[in-house]
């Protein structure tokens, strides 16, 4: 297939290494970039901070503290080695917690900067709130952008955003353009809000 290198789109993209949502659509996206000319840059937001006011079950309020360390670590790991090591470290967090099934942060977050080819000692930033600050800012640019009623992701697509989608699973090929196609045709008419049906299945990771 033809790579369409006609115009660069630039694409923001956030995530909570946690979600996986995120990590579903964060594989179409990738999918998309590998016959598309996109200009990808991908953004830490949070679950935690994202409900930390809200009425949520005790259930999903005590999966937080164990997500804020990925997040924590994500932020700080933009911060000391730079926008270049953010997908690296996402996408070896994310193939151990979602098709991994990883629920250990104590396991997980060693292999994974091993795997992304960071300094093994950036785990202790998982435990720590120094770079909070540019995480929540990082977080609430991106759902300022799309309204507190919604999660993660979200994608900005040459400066238009929207949440999700949320698949399952993640498209190839042509069927993954085509929706790429249809979404970001629909986000960007100005009167666009909401599409939506039930899940009728959870992540399916291949």
């Amino acid at each position: 297939m033809a790579v369409d290198t006609s115009t660069r789109t630039s694409v923001e993209f956030w995530f909570d290494p946690s979600c996986p949502w995120a990590w579903m659509t964060s594989r179409w996206v990738d999918e998309v970039a590998k016959h598309r000319d996109l200009d990808v840059t991908w953004n830490i937001m949070s679950l935690a901070v994202l409900n930390e006011d809200n009425d949520v079950s005790d259930d999903y309020r005590a999966f937080f503290p164990r997500a804020l360390r990925y997040t924590r670590l994500v932020a700080a790991v933009k911060e000391l080695h730079g926008q270049d090591s953010v997908k690296p470290l996402y996408d070896a967090l994310g193939s151990r917690i979602h098709p991994g099934g990883s629920t250990d942060p104590d396991e997980v977050i060693p292999a994974a900067l091993a795997e992304a080819g960071l300094p093994a000692e950036l785990a202790a930033f998982a435990e720590t709130d120094e770079y909070d600050e540019p995480m929540r800012a990082s977080h609430f640019d991106g759902i300022g952008r799309v309204g507190q009623d919604v999660g993660t992701p979200v994608i900005a697509v040459n400066g238009v955003a929207f949440f999700g989608p949320v698949i399952s699973p993640a498209p190839k090929g042509e069927q993954a353009l085509a929706l790429w196609d249809g979404v970001v045709a629909a986000a960007g008419y100005e009167g666009f809000f909401e599409l939506k049906r039930s899940r009728t299945t959870g992540p399916v990771f291949d």
